[in-house]
């Protein structure tokens, strides 16, 4: 993933955090039990902490640019969100558990993701 696509992507779902949060606030209070809201605050929390990700790798791709390591860190970033918080998101909503077991697939791509962006780091200044 370049550094525009990357830049692009984590101010979107920045705005997309803020308004998902929003929803869950005042639209979803009352509507789901609270440990369904408290799966919600979850993925949004995860979303907004990997939306700066992005955005901090977007701005070293600047810096690196066609480094492997940014991109794919960017691309597991994004699977992360839609996997993870994506099916909180829908566990919430729909209060389908199966939906848990993909949960995990998200959480994984997120620390593999941080591992990519480290390993970017390495090629500062070398």
């Amino acid at each position: 993933m370049n550094a525009g696509r990357t830049l692009f992507i984590g101010a979107i779902s920045g705005l997309l955090t803020v308004v998902l949060g929003a929803f869950g606030a005042h639209g979803l209070e009352g509507a789901v039990p609270a440990t369904h809201l408290e799966w919600w605050q979850k993925a949004v929390h995860y979303q907004g902490l990997h939306s700066l990700a992005l955005l901090a790798g977007g701005l070293l791709a600047l810096q690196l640019p066609n480094n492997r390591w940014i991109a794919s860190s960017g691309w597991l970033f994004l699977t992360g969100m839609l996997l993870f918080c994506g099916s909180l998101y829908l566990l919430t909503l729909t209060g389908q558990r199966s939906l848990g077991m993909i949960t995990p697939i998200g959480g994984s791509a997120f620390i593999a993701g941080w591992f990519c962006l480290a390993m970017a780091t390495r090629c500062i200044n070398r």
